[in-house]
C-alpha cells in the first residue's frame, strides 16, 4: 500500500462533519478534525459513518487528533471519539486551547449529560489531552527508523485560533519526503480583527474546503454598508431585527462592525447623528442612508450565554487580534463591550426578552444562536417573529442544505412557510441575506491559497462544500494548473 493516504470520514458530501485521517504508514495515522454532520448532512447514506454521531471506523492506529478549529462541525464528534477509546493527544493553536473546552462542555450538556460532575470530569480530561502549539513552529510527532512526522499550525483567518495544518512527513529508508496541508476553514481577506491568511511555501499534497467554492464575496466597505441599510430598512418598521449567528467567530465579528457603525455615528454632531445615520468604509469614504435611525442608542441584545463566554475570551486572546482591531483598543474603544451592548443570559430573561420585543415597536438587534436556526434561542425569536411582517432576519452566514436557516433564507422571500417545533409557520417577516460576511474564503481567496505557493499541490482533493461548489472550485483550478502546464490529480472524494 503506498503511503500518505488520506481516508475522509466527513464532510465529503455537504459542509459539515469535517474528519480526515492521515495514514502516515501502516501503523500511525493522524486525524483532522472530529465534526458534527448537521442539517441535510446528517441523513446522508451510502457511506459508513456520514451523519451519524458514532465512531464508525477503526482508531487504533490514530495517534494524535489534530484541531484546525473549534467550529462545532469541526470538533463535535469529539466526545464520542473519546468514548470510543481514542486516548491520544489533542493538538491545536494557543488561542484554542482556551476556547475549546467551552464548546466541548457545552457539546457535552446538549448530548450526553447535563451532570455536573461528569461535565467537570469530562473538561478535566480534555484539558489533559489538550497540546496547545504556537503558530508557525514545528513540532515533532513522530521520529523512529522508518518514519519522521511532523506538524506545523499556521493562522488561517477563520475564527479567532483557526489554523491550517502542514504535516512533514520523511521516510528515512526511502529518502522520501511528502509536505500534506489541510486547509481547514480558511478566511476571508480583510475579514474583522483577524489577519489574512497566507499561503504555505509548498504542499504535495492538499485537502482544500469549498464553502464558497462557486462565488465571491462582497468587498468589505461594501459588505459593511450592506449591513447598516439592511439593518435601517429594518428598523424603518419600528421592529427586531434577528440576525442568527454561531456563538464564536460570526457574533464577534458583527459585534465589531457594529460597534464601528455606533462610534462613528457618536463622532457626528449630535443633529447629524440622531436625523441621519452614516458609516464609512475602511478607507473612510461616508456613506449615508437618509433614515431616522438612532445608532447611538439603538439596543445591540446579545441572547446567547455562550456566545458571551466566547466573546469574553475574545477580549482576553486580544494579542492574537490584527493591528486594526488593536488599535481600536489603544484608542479607547471596547470593540466588544460597548455601551449599547446587552447580554441576555438566563432562559427566565431570554423568554422575557423575546415577548417584549415581540410585542412592543422598539427598535432592537439580536444576535441569537444557533447560525442556522436548527436549535438554540433563535428559535423562540423565530416562533414569535416570524409572522409579523415589522421584524426582520437577516442571514449574515452559510446556510447548509436542509436547515431551518436555509428554508427561511430560500422561501421567506416568495411568502413561504417553514415547520419550528411542530408547528407551520407563515413567514411574513422580511429576509435579507449579506453573503460578505462569511467567514470563509470565496472562491478567488481559495484559488490564491494555491497559486501563491511556490511549490504548488499536485495532489488536490476537495472537501467541505456542496457539490455545485465543489465542481466550480475544481474546474477552476483545472484551468489554471492546464494554463501553467503543470500536473495535477484532482479528487472530489464521494
Amino acid at each position: 500500500m503506498v503511503f500518505p493516504r488520506i481516508t475522509h470520514h466527513g464532510s465529503t458530501t455537504g459542509v459539515t462533519g469535517s474528519c480526515h485521517e492521515l495514514h502516515a504508514d501502516a501503523a500511525n495515522s493522524y486525524l483532522i478534525d472530529c465534526g458534527l454532520f448537521q442539517g441535510g448532512d446528517t441523513g446522508n447514506e451510502g457511506k459508513a459513518g456520514q451523519g451519524s454521531l458514532g465512531i464508525e471506523f477503526p482508531i487504533d492506529t490514530i495517534r494524535a487528533l489534530i484541531v484546525t478549529h473549534v467550529h462545532i462541525d469541526h470538533v463535535g464528534r469529539i466526545p464520542y471519539l473519546l468514548a470510543a477509546g481514542f486516548e491520544g493527544p489533542i493538538l491545536c493553536s494557543v488561542p484554542s486551547a482556551e476556547l475549546l473546552p467551552i464548546v466541548l462542555e457545552d457539546a457535552f450538556k446538549l448530548g450526553v449529560s447535563r451532570d455536573q460532575k461528569q461535565v467537570e470530569r469530562y473538561i478535566k480530561l480534555i484539558g489533559q489531552r489538550i497540546i496547545a502549539l504556537p503558530y508557525n513552529t514545528w513540532f515533532n510527532l513522530r521520529e523512529v527508523s522508518d518514519l519522521v512526522c511532523r506538524i506545523r499550525l499556521q493562522r488561517a483567518g477563520h475564527i479567532l485560533g483557526s489554523a491550517y495544518v502542514e504535516l512533514d512527513l520523511v521516510y528515512p529508508k526511502t529518502g522520501e519526503n511528502k509536505r500534506v496541508v489541510f486547509s481547514g476553514d480558511l478566511g476571508a481577506p480583510n475579514a474583522p480583527m483577524l489577519p489574512a491568511p497566507k499561503a504555505p511555501y509548498r504542499a504535495d499534497v492538499l485537502v482544500i474546503e469549498s464553502t464558497y467554492g462557486d462565488r465571491q464575496h462582497e468587498d468589505r466597505r461594501t459588505r459593511r454598508q450592506r449591513l447598516g441599510d439592511v439593518i435601517e430598512r429594518a428598523l424603518r418598521d419600528n421592529g427586531t431585527v434577528l440576525v442568527p449567528a454561531f456563538s464564536i467567530g460570526r457574533t464577534q465579528e458583527l459585534l465589531y462592525e457594529l460597534e464601528d457603525i455606533i462610534h462613528r455615528a457618536q463622532t457626528k454632531s449630535p443633529t447629524s447623528s440622531r436625523n441621519r445615520a452614516g458609516f464609512s468604509g475602511p478607507d473612510g469614504a461616508q456613506a449615508t442612508t437618509g433614515m431616522e435611525t438612532n445608532w447611538p442608542e439603538l439596543p445591540i441584545i446579545l441572547d446567547s450565554p455562550l456566545a458571551t463566554r466566547f466573546t469574553a475570551a475574545y477580549r482576553e486572546l486580544r494579542p492574537f487580534w490584527n493591528e486594526e482591531a488593536l488599535k481600536r483598543v489603544q484608542s479607547g474603544r471596547r470593540p466588544l463591550g460597548f455601551e449599547q451592548l446587552i447580554t441576555v443570559d438566563s432562559h427566565g430573561d431570554h423568554m422575557r426578552m423575546v415577548r417584549h420585543l415581540a410585542h412592543t415597536g422598539r427598535p432592537a438587534i439580536v444576535i441569537a444562536g444557533n447560525g442556522m436556526c436548527s436549535s438554540g434561542r433563535i428559535v423562540n425569536y423565530l416562533k414569535a417573529m416570524l409572522g409579523d411582517s415589522r421584524h426582520n432576519v437577516l442571514f449574515v452566514g452559510y446556510q447548509a442544505s436542509g436547515t431551518t436557516g436555509q428554508i427561511i433564507q430560500t422561501f421567506g422571500p416568495k411568502g413561504g412557510y417553514v415547520d419550528l417545533d411542530g408547528e407551520r409557520l407563515a413567514i411574513r417577516a422580511g429576509v435579507a441575506t449579506i453573503g460578505g460576511y462569511s467567514a470563509h474564503a470565496d472562491q478567488e481567496g481559495l484559488v490564491k491559497f494555491v497559486t501563491s505557493m511556490r511549490r504548488r499541490p499536485s495532489h488536490i482533493s476537495i472537501v467541505h462544500g456542496e457539490s455545485k461548489a465543489k465542481q466550480a472550485l475544481a474546474a477552476r483550478l483545472s484551468a489554471i494548473y492546464q494554463d501553467k502546464q503543470q500536473p495535477l490529480q484532482l479528487e472530489i472524494p464521494q
